[in-house]
Parts: structure tokens; sequence; C-alpha cells
């Protein structure tokens, strides 16, 4: 088990270099981001402790898959395997823990603490058994991939949002709600498909990034479109911080877009996911990031359409 961590440790330091930062430069950025992110949230608004929990589970929800689980447990046993999950939870939640307890969210860490024993021990299936209709056509292999996987997440977004008109009476659940949902679309394009998916479309660079923009701006609109048109009904008042969380919800799939593409075909990288992070937290600097990985995710595809 100790080998197994110290596997992990390395793989994720050797990821560090291969981007040009030394890992000890990297872990202390990352703990300053962190650290901004979350002062900022829980200035900017009082669900601040919900978010928290909601994105700390995501994070975790993540190591529980079937397959990832199935192949610790071939390779350690069950006993090990359910050591493992909880020390892999754990040291993932623990930033979010410690920050609620300086927060006295006491309830809220329990709550967290509890739940990460839970999902060491159970594991998400990342495939059924029958085929879920979806609302988009076979092209943009990334909606239909991950709308079936994550198809109950939008109804629970939905209902957020119902309830923020209908119980809680607060636009601020609303915005919530649209986030989740922005949340959920860019997980979708966390891994470089195969170059076949790339091959297909038979364009220049330029042209393919333009096309999968497209693609992505028309069915992120459709996935957004009940909760910003429930919320926009019913609190018109508010309709310009809606729209401004929709334009800046995109604005960062634009970029995650790019992002993946600028370093194709290798996986995302931890620079760009800092640069990621620090836009979040100014979100201004999205006007001068998106035209950067823009032009560097043309480069790296003119390699492989031309």
């Amino acid at each position: 088990m100790v080998a197994y961590f110290k596997l992990q440790y390395k793989m994720i330091n050797r990821k560090f270099k291969d981007t040009g930062i030394t890992p000890l430069f990297a872990y202390v950025l990352l703990t300053l981001i962190f650290v901004g992110l979350s002062i900022y949230l829980f200035r900017k608004t009082e669900y601040a402790q919900y978010i928290y929990l909601f994105f700390a589970l995501i994070l975790i929800g993540k190591l529980s898959e079937t397959q990832r689980g199935e192949f610790l447990k071939i390779c350690f046993g069950s006993l090990q395997f359910k050591k493992i999950r909880i020390l892999e939870n754990l040291i993932c939640s623990i930033p979010f823990i410690f920050f609620m307890l300086y927060k006295h969210l006491f309830i809220t860490a329990s709550i967290l603490f509890v739940l990460i024993i839970i999902l060491a021990l159970i594991n998400f299936r990342t495939h059924i058994n029958f085929t879920i209709w979806t609302p988009f056509s076979k092209k943009p292999f990334e909606f239909v991939i991950g709308f079936r996987k994550t198809f109950y997440l939008f109804f629970i977004a939905y209902f957020m949002s119902i309830i923020s008109v209908f119980a809680a009476e607060n636009y601020k659940v609303g915005v919530f709600a649209m986030i989740v949902i922005f949340t959920i679309i860019l997980s979708y394009y966390q891994k470089p498909e195969n170059e076949y998916f790339i091959w297909i479309y038979n364009v220049n660079a330029k042209t393919f990034l333009y096309r999968k923009i497209k693609i992505l701006l028309q069915f992120s609109t459709l996935l957004i479109l009940p909760a910003l048109v429930i919320l926009s009904v019913f609190f018109h008042q508010n309709i310009d911080t809606f729209l401004l969380t929709f334009l800046i919800g995109m604005a960062f799939l634009i970029l995650m877009i790019l992002g993946k593409y600028s370093t194709y075909p290798n996986e995302i990288n931890i620079g760009f996911g800092i640069i990621f992070a620090t836009c979040i937290m100014f979100p201004f600097l999205l006007t001068i990031f998106i035209p950067y990985f823009f032009k560097k995710a043309e480069a790296q595809l003119n390699t492989v359409l031309e």
C-alpha cells in the first residue's frame, strides 16, 4: 500500500516536471490558488459551504469508478483496496475539511468526512446496459458520451433552479445551478480523443477549432436553456446576472476546449489547470488566454490535420 502511494506521488511530480514546473513550486502555487479561491467563494455567496461540499464530492467521486476499483482489488486484494480508497479520499478532501473547520463549519465538515468513507467503499458504474436517448447528433461525441454518463445530474440542476424559485426564493441558488451545469459540461473535454475523430473532419486546424467551438456553444446552450428560462422568468429583475453567468460560463467552456487541443494528443497539463483556476478568480483574463490558447491549439493540431 505504501508503494502505491509512493508511485502516485512520483507520477504527480513527473507531470509537474513535464510542464516545466518544479514540484515544490507547483505545490505552493496550488495551495495559494486553493486558499485564494476558497476565500473568494466564501466572500461572494452565503451558499459557499454547499458549493464547497459539491466540488469536493465531484473530486472524490472520480476516484470511485468501477474499472479503477476492480483494478485496485486485483492488485491489492479487498482489504487493502478499502484502506487505499479511504486514504485517497481523505487526502483529496483534507484541504476542503481544513478550510471548513477554519470557517467553523463543523457540521458540513463532518458530513464530508462521513461521505468520503462511504464513497471509499462503493464504486460508480461508468457504463450502463441500455442506450439513453440524447438530443445530440453523433458528430459531437463528447456530448453523446458525456450526457449518457451524467444525464441525472442535469435533472438535479434543473430541480435546484425550481427550488430557487418556489422554495428558497433566492436567485443565487439558481446561479449555482447554472454553474453546476457548466461544470458538468467542462468534464466532457478533459480527455483527448483518438486521432481518428479529428481526421474525419478533413479541414485545417482553424476551421476544425471553429467547428468544435460552434458545436460546443450550440449544445451547451441547449442544456443550460431550461434553467436559464426558468430563472429569467421568475427573477426577471436579476436577468443581467443570469446572462453574465451564461456568457462567462460559455467563455470557460471555450477556454477548456482550446486547452484540450493545445496539448493534444496529451492530456491537459497542470500548467493549464493553474491558468484555468486563475481565470476563475479573475474572469477578465479570459480575454487574454482564449486567443492565446486558440493560437497554441491551432499550431498543435496542424501536425495532425495537415
